[in-house]
């Protein structure tokens, strides 16, 4: 594994792991999994574990897992504030004390506030006396080291990361945003300023891995170096020295392994020329056939009325890198062939979702763009057919 540096020396694994996306078995963690995944990271010499209060059943089982194998002392875990649920400067200890409770832990290495996109929220969190808490919580030892998580634009992320002394900070970054949200502008700015970087959607939620254009595919496959699409995504970040680690929600083993070999070749002038010009062949492919910017995040969610957004996006891009029948056919199955069925059809365009969307899509324009191209009469009547199996079956 290959180490970098934080703001006061301390080595963190270039590869961390990202603990939202655990694998599950009926919607609940399989925790048998985890715990294969999770110790084979910890041994691989991964020390980097980040976390959030929002993220269901994470910091729990993250936990249970350190505490029963004794490793919360050797490894870093980074949680997130929900500051977006926070009115009074009381409530600050309530969440505080209940990721120390989830976590089984006296102290969190690395704290976030969480999708801090913009300078109004941390100026609210001020009049609420969370410059004075957080010193507290730093001089008592039960917070090291303090930052945010961003999802806006780079100029907004500059004024933020002039607002207060930070440690660090997270930002999405990947060769596809590479000038989008924070950007590389936001990446060096914080560098020049001495704050270290972590990354999150190396893949873009695993577009960037196995949701490539066929054009993308094969740019690839002819390139000299045969890395698979993914490692290629995470040498393009861990060879710039304004990285620090990346993040990866690895939920198999076979990704797991491919990563931390990926991550051995992990240091800043690892590509050459020609193999950046190929990565800005395959982004300049990649836009040309995207109809959505959605990562798959999940902030949206859940929508009242049960739509399955980012389930919704990724099929209708689909249709772009993979043709009409493989984004339809997508569509039918995460969206009809259920008991609830989670239709584009069903928005009634209340606009909740568009103000949790970090990549700050027009959600219910393009969710009518997609019914428009998705729910075809076979569509329709697939959908009519399984409901009148739940109803009479």
């Amino acid at each position: 594994m290959r180490y970098r540096e934080d703001k006061y020396g301390n080595k963190l694994s270039c590869l961390g792991f990202g603990c939202m996306r655990f694998p599950r078995v009926n919607g609940k963690i399989d925790k048998a999994a985890t715990e294969e995944l999770l110790l084979r990271a910890y041994e691989s010499g991964i020390n980097y574990y980040d976390t959030a209060y929002i993220y269901p059943g994470s910091e729990e089982t993250i936990g249970e897992i350190f505490e029963k194998n004794h490793i919360r002392e050797k490894v870093n875990i980074a949680t997130k504030l929900p500051h977006y649920m926070i009115r009074s400067g009381e409530a600050l200890d309530k969440y505080f004390d209940e990721h120390l409770r989830r976590l089984r832990t006296s102290y969190i290495d690395y704290y976030l506030m969480h999708m801090m996109n913009d300078i109004g929220a941390w100026e609210k969190l001020q009049k609420l006396g969370i410059e004075e808490w957080l010193e507290e919580k730093k001089a008592s030892g039960q917070i090291r080291q303090v930052g945010f998580s961003y999802h806006g634009n780079s100029d907004m992320f500059c004024r933020v990361i002039d607002a207060y002394d930070w440690d660090f900070c997270q930002i999405q970054y990947n060769y596809m945003d590479e000038h989008s949200q924070a950007g590389r502008e936001g990446l060096e700015y914080a560098h020049s300023k001495g704050i270290p970087v972590v990354i999150m959607e190396p893949l873009r939620g695993g577009k960037l891995a196995s949701k490539l254009p066929k054009d993308a595919v094969r740019i690839f496959k002819n390139h000299s170096a045969h890395h698979s699409p993914a490692q290629w995504a995470f040498l393009w970040l861990w060879d710039q020295k304004e990285v620090t680690v990346v993040l990866s929600g690895m939920n198999s083993m076979d990704m797991l392994k491919e990563n931390i070999r990926t991550a051995r070749h992990g240091i800043p002038g690892v590509l050459a020329d020609e193999d950046r010009d190929m990565l800005n062949e395959v982004a300049s492919v990649i836009n040309a056939n995207m109809k959505v910017g959605c990562t798959g995040c999940h902030y949206c969610m859940p929508c009242p009325r049960g739509v399955d957004i980012p389930g919704t996006f990724s099929a209708y891009n689909r249709i772009s890198s993979e043709g009409k029948a493989a984004g339809r056919r997508e569509y039918l199955m995460t969206t009809a062939m259920r008991k609830d069925s989670a239709s584009a059809s069903q928005c009634i365009e209340c606009g909740k979702c568009e103000s949790h969307c970090p990549q700050h899509i027009q959600i219910r324009q393009e969710l009518k763009n997609a019914r428009r191209a998705l729910e075809t009469p076979v569509y329709k009547a697939a959908k009519a057919g399984v409901k009148l199996f739940h109803l009479y079956g």
